[in-house]
Protein backbone atom coordinates (compact mmCIF):
# COMPACT_ATOMS: atom_id res chain seq x y z
CA UNK A 1 0.00 0.00 0.00
CA UNK A 2 2.74 2.23 1.18
CA UNK A 3 4.50 1.46 -2.61
CA UNK A 4 1.51 2.09 -4.47
CA UNK A 5 0.66 5.41 -2.39
CA UNK A 6 3.78 6.54 -3.12
CA UNK A 7 3.95 5.52 -6.64
CA UNK A 8 0.96 7.40 -7.14
CA UNK A 9 2.29 11.02 -5.23
CA UNK A 10 5.73 11.27 -7.65
CA UNK A 11 3.03 10.18 -10.95
CA UNK A 12 1.08 12.90 -9.51
CA UNK A 13 4.31 15.41 -8.78
CA UNK A 14 5.28 14.74 -12.53
CA UNK A 15 1.95 15.33 -13.89
CA UNK A 16 1.67 18.75 -11.90
CA UNK A 17 5.62 19.67 -13.12
CA UNK A 18 4.89 18.98 -17.20
CA UNK A 19 1.40 21.27 -16.64
CA UNK A 20 2.93 23.84 -14.93
CA UNK A 21 6.23 23.58 -17.38
CA UNK A 22 3.43 23.64 -20.46
CA UNK A 23 1.87 26.68 -18.89
CA UNK A 24 4.99 28.60 -18.46
CA UNK A 25 5.55 27.98 -21.90
CA UNK A 26 2.87 29.10 -23.19
CA UNK A 27 2.89 32.46 -21.70
CA UNK A 28 6.51 32.84 -22.61
CA UNK A 29 4.98 32.03 -26.61
CA UNK A 30 2.58 34.82 -26.08
CA UNK A 31 4.66 37.07 -24.60
CA UNK A 32 6.82 37.17 -27.19
CA UNK A 33 4.12 37.34 -30.02
CA UNK A 34 2.56 39.96 -28.37
CA UNK A 35 5.68 41.80 -28.00
CA UNK A 36 6.39 41.32 -31.44
CA UNK A 37 3.26 43.21 -32.68
CA UNK A 38 4.39 46.41 -34.09
CA UNK A 39 3.41 49.37 -32.18
CA UNK A 40 0.65 51.14 -33.18
CA UNK A 41 -1.17 47.78 -34.53
CA UNK A 42 -0.31 46.47 -30.91
CA UNK A 43 -2.43 49.82 -29.81
CA UNK A 44 -5.00 49.31 -32.16
CA UNK A 45 -5.55 45.77 -31.43
CA UNK A 46 -5.40 46.00 -27.78
CA UNK A 47 -7.73 48.88 -27.31
CA UNK A 48 -10.03 47.14 -29.60
CA UNK A 49 -10.32 44.25 -27.56
CA UNK A 50 -10.11 46.01 -24.14
CA UNK A 51 -13.45 48.38 -25.13
CA UNK A 52 -15.30 46.10 -27.21
CA UNK A 53 -15.32 43.50 -23.93
CA UNK A 54 -15.12 45.95 -21.65
CA UNK A 55 -18.52 47.21 -23.24
CA UNK A 56 -20.10 43.87 -23.30
CA UNK A 57 -19.22 42.65 -20.13
CA UNK A 58 -21.11 46.34 -18.31
CA UNK A 59 -17.50 47.20 -17.70
CA UNK A 60 -17.42 50.63 -19.76
CA UNK A 61 -20.55 52.54 -20.85
CA UNK A 62 -21.30 51.88 -24.17
CA UNK A 63 -23.28 55.05 -25.20
CA UNK A 64 -20.65 57.14 -24.04
CA UNK A 65 -18.50 55.08 -26.91
CA UNK A 66 -20.49 55.95 -29.64
CA UNK A 67 -20.37 59.02 -32.45
CA UNK A 68 -22.94 61.59 -31.42
CA UNK A 69 -22.80 64.70 -33.22
CA UNK A 70 -24.90 66.73 -30.47
CA UNK A 71 -22.36 65.20 -27.39
CA UNK A 72 -19.41 66.12 -29.52
CA UNK A 73 -20.12 69.52 -30.22
CA UNK A 74 -22.47 70.60 -27.93
CA UNK A 75 -21.47 68.92 -24.78
CA UNK A 76 -17.99 68.64 -25.83
CA UNK A 77 -17.25 64.43 -25.31
CA UNK A 78 -14.21 64.46 -27.37
CA UNK A 79 -13.45 60.97 -26.08
CA UNK A 80 -16.43 59.44 -28.20
CA UNK A 81 -14.56 59.92 -31.65
CA UNK A 82 -11.79 57.54 -30.22
CA UNK A 83 -14.34 55.41 -28.20
CA UNK A 84 -16.51 54.46 -31.63
CA UNK A 85 -13.33 53.22 -33.02
CA UNK A 86 -12.38 50.99 -30.69
CA UNK A 87 -16.13 49.66 -29.77
CA UNK A 88 -17.23 47.51 -32.39
CA UNK A 89 -20.22 46.30 -31.48
CA UNK A 90 -21.82 43.06 -29.94
CA UNK A 91 -19.48 40.02 -29.40
CA UNK A 92 -19.70 37.33 -32.22
CA UNK A 93 -18.44 35.81 -35.41
CA UNK A 94 -18.48 39.79 -37.23
CA UNK A 95 -16.44 40.96 -34.30
CA UNK A 96 -13.61 38.16 -34.65
CA UNK A 97 -13.52 38.76 -38.12
CA UNK A 98 -12.80 42.25 -37.96
CA UNK A 99 -10.07 42.10 -35.36
CA UNK A 100 -8.77 38.94 -37.15
CA UNK A 101 -8.65 41.47 -40.38
CA UNK A 102 -7.29 44.56 -37.96
CA UNK A 103 -4.37 42.63 -36.63
CA UNK A 104 -3.41 40.96 -40.11
CA UNK A 105 -3.87 43.97 -42.58
CA UNK A 106 -2.51 46.74 -40.47
CA UNK A 107 0.21 44.37 -39.22
CA UNK A 108 0.88 43.68 -42.75
CA UNK A 109 0.71 47.95 -44.16
CA UNK A 110 3.02 48.50 -40.71
CA UNK A 111 5.93 46.24 -41.47
CA UNK A 112 5.45 46.17 -45.13
CA UNK A 113 5.62 49.54 -47.00
CA UNK A 114 5.48 51.21 -44.11
CA UNK A 115 8.54 49.48 -42.10
CA UNK A 116 10.84 51.96 -40.47
CA UNK A 117 8.12 54.83 -41.31
CA UNK A 118 5.64 55.01 -38.12
CA UNK A 119 5.08 58.55 -38.64
CA UNK A 120 3.92 57.98 -42.34
CA UNK A 121 1.75 54.87 -41.29
CA UNK A 122 0.38 56.72 -38.30
CA UNK A 123 -0.13 59.38 -40.61
CA UNK A 124 -2.33 57.00 -42.74
CA UNK A 125 -4.48 56.23 -39.51
CA UNK A 126 -5.07 59.69 -38.59
CA UNK A 127 -6.60 60.69 -42.55
CA UNK A 128 -8.49 57.61 -42.74
CA UNK A 129 -10.16 58.08 -39.36
CA UNK A 130 -10.90 61.87 -39.85
CA UNK A 131 -12.44 61.15 -43.20
CA UNK A 132 -14.71 58.42 -41.16
CA UNK A 133 -15.43 60.79 -38.15
CA UNK A 134 -16.72 63.36 -40.77
CA UNK A 135 -18.53 60.67 -42.51
CA UNK A 136 -20.23 59.39 -39.13
CA UNK A 137 -21.39 62.37 -38.70
CA UNK A 138 -23.46 62.94 -42.07
CA UNK A 139 -24.57 59.32 -42.90
CA UNK A 140 -24.51 59.09 -39.85
CA UNK A 141 -22.61 56.62 -38.18
CA UNK A 142 -22.23 55.12 -34.47
CA UNK A 143 -19.12 53.68 -34.80
CA UNK A 144 -16.33 53.75 -37.26
CA UNK A 145 -14.07 50.53 -36.49
CA UNK A 146 -15.25 48.48 -39.05
CA UNK A 147 -14.55 50.78 -42.21
CA UNK A 148 -11.25 52.19 -40.85
CA UNK A 149 -10.00 48.05 -40.68
CA UNK A 150 -11.34 48.12 -44.39
CA UNK A 151 -9.34 51.12 -45.57
CA UNK A 152 -6.99 50.31 -44.30
CA UNK A 153 -6.70 46.31 -45.58
CA UNK A 154 -8.39 48.08 -48.93
CA UNK A 155 -4.74 50.23 -49.06
CA UNK A 156 -2.71 46.86 -48.61
CA UNK A 157 -4.99 45.20 -51.36
CA UNK A 158 -4.03 47.97 -53.82
CA UNK A 159 -0.37 47.51 -53.11
CA UNK A 160 0.19 43.87 -53.24
CA UNK A 161 -3.24 44.01 -55.94
CA UNK A 162 -1.90 41.30 -57.93
CA UNK A 163 -0.80 39.04 -54.77
CA UNK A 164 -3.30 35.46 -54.52
CA UNK A 165 -4.96 35.94 -51.48
CA UNK A 166 -7.44 32.76 -50.29
CA UNK A 167 -11.00 33.62 -49.00
CA UNK A 168 -13.68 31.61 -47.53
CA UNK A 169 -14.25 27.58 -48.86
CA UNK A 170 -10.62 27.95 -50.34
CA UNK A 171 -11.38 30.13 -52.98
CA UNK A 172 -8.67 32.43 -54.62
CA UNK A 173 -8.78 35.56 -55.83
CA UNK A 174 -5.84 38.50 -56.82
CA UNK A 175 -5.71 41.00 -53.55
CA UNK A 176 -7.55 43.85 -55.45
CA UNK A 177 -11.13 41.80 -55.28
CA UNK A 178 -10.79 41.42 -51.24
CA UNK A 179 -12.60 44.65 -50.28
CA UNK A 180 -15.31 43.71 -52.85
CA UNK A 181 -15.51 40.12 -52.09
CA UNK A 182 -16.26 41.35 -48.34
CA UNK A 183 -18.69 43.30 -49.01
CA UNK A 184 -20.42 40.82 -51.01
CA UNK A 185 -19.89 38.16 -48.44
CA UNK A 186 -21.41 40.55 -45.84
CA UNK A 187 -24.72 40.75 -48.14
CA UNK A 188 -24.94 37.34 -48.41
CA UNK A 189 -25.17 36.95 -44.78
CA UNK A 190 -28.17 39.50 -44.72
CA UNK A 191 -25.89 42.57 -43.86
CA UNK A 192 -26.59 46.08 -46.49
CA UNK A 193 -22.20 45.93 -47.21
CA UNK A 194 -22.51 49.90 -46.35
CA UNK A 195 -19.33 49.52 -43.63
CA UNK A 196 -17.50 47.31 -45.95
CA UNK A 197 -18.38 50.38 -49.16
CA UNK A 198 -17.45 53.23 -46.38
CA UNK A 199 -14.30 51.62 -46.13
CA UNK A 200 -13.58 50.73 -49.77
CA UNK A 201 -14.41 54.97 -49.96
CA UNK A 202 -12.00 56.11 -47.76
CA UNK A 203 -9.09 53.70 -48.30
CA UNK A 204 -9.46 54.50 -51.75
CA UNK A 205 -9.45 58.39 -51.48
CA UNK A 206 -6.08 57.70 -49.67
CA UNK A 207 -4.54 55.61 -51.68
CA UNK A 208 -5.58 58.08 -55.12
CA UNK A 209 -4.40 60.72 -53.27
CA UNK A 210 -1.04 59.52 -52.00
CA UNK A 211 -0.06 57.09 -54.81
CA UNK A 212 -2.21 56.91 -57.66
CA UNK A 213 -2.49 60.86 -58.37
CA UNK A 214 1.01 62.01 -58.10
CA UNK A 215 2.79 58.86 -59.47
CA UNK A 216 0.68 58.03 -62.73
CA UNK A 217 -0.70 61.15 -63.22
CA UNK A 218 1.90 63.43 -61.98
CA UNK A 219 -0.34 65.59 -59.87
CA UNK A 220 0.74 67.40 -56.60
CA UNK A 221 1.07 65.65 -53.53
CA UNK A 222 -1.53 66.30 -51.28
CA UNK A 223 -1.11 63.67 -48.51
CA UNK A 224 2.35 64.73 -47.14
CA UNK A 225 2.58 63.43 -43.63
CA UNK A 226 3.18 66.44 -40.65
CA UNK A 227 6.60 67.30 -39.60
CA UNK A 228 5.28 66.87 -36.08
CA UNK A 229 4.68 63.61 -36.64
CA UNK A 230 8.37 62.75 -37.58
CA UNK A 231 9.75 64.53 -34.20
CA UNK A 232 7.80 61.88 -32.44
CA UNK A 233 8.07 58.79 -34.57
CA UNK A 234 10.76 59.30 -36.30
CA UNK A 235 11.99 56.59 -39.53
CA UNK A 236 14.32 53.94 -38.36
CA UNK A 237 16.57 52.08 -40.37
CA UNK A 238 16.37 48.06 -40.75
CA UNK A 239 12.94 46.16 -40.73
CA UNK A 240 11.68 42.31 -39.57
CA UNK A 241 9.52 41.49 -42.70
CA UNK A 242 8.17 43.29 -46.06
CA UNK A 243 4.95 42.99 -47.15
CA UNK A 244 4.52 44.55 -50.37
CA UNK A 245 6.38 48.19 -51.94
CA UNK A 246 5.29 51.67 -52.40
CA UNK A 247 3.60 51.52 -56.36
CA UNK A 248 5.90 52.89 -59.01
CA UNK A 249 4.75 54.67 -61.90
CA UNK A 250 2.78 53.09 -64.26
CA UNK A 251 4.84 55.41 -66.98
CA UNK A 252 7.97 54.38 -66.14
CA UNK A 253 7.17 50.45 -67.14
CA UNK A 254 9.37 49.01 -70.02
CA UNK A 255 7.04 47.52 -73.29
CA UNK A 256 7.48 43.68 -71.82
CA UNK A 257 5.60 44.59 -68.58
CA UNK A 258 2.98 46.28 -70.71
CA UNK A 259 -1.00 45.82 -68.82
CA UNK A 260 1.16 44.02 -65.60
CA UNK A 261 1.99 46.50 -62.43
CA UNK A 262 4.73 45.79 -60.28
CA UNK A 263 2.70 46.57 -57.01
CA UNK A 264 5.45 44.19 -54.66
CA UNK A 265 5.33 41.19 -53.28
CA UNK A 266 2.31 40.50 -50.86
CA UNK A 267 1.51 38.08 -48.30
CA UNK A 268 -1.13 35.74 -49.03
CA UNK A 269 -4.12 35.51 -46.49
CA UNK A 270 -4.33 33.20 -43.64
CA UNK A 271 -0.36 32.67 -44.17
Amino acid sequence: ILRHETREAVVSTQSTGYITNNLSMAETDIGQWYNNIPFFTKWWFTLTLLCTLGANFGVLPVGHMLLDWHFVVYKFQFWRMLGCVFFMGKLGFPFLINVYFLYSYSLRLETGVYDGKPADYFFLLIFNWLVLIILGFIIPLKIIGMPLVISVLYVWCQINRETVVQFWFGTQFKAMYLPWALAAFNVLLGGNGLMELIGIFVGHMFYFLKYKYPIDYGGASFLNTPEILYKYFPNRSGGVSGFGQAPASRRQQQPRDEGRHDWGAGHPLGN
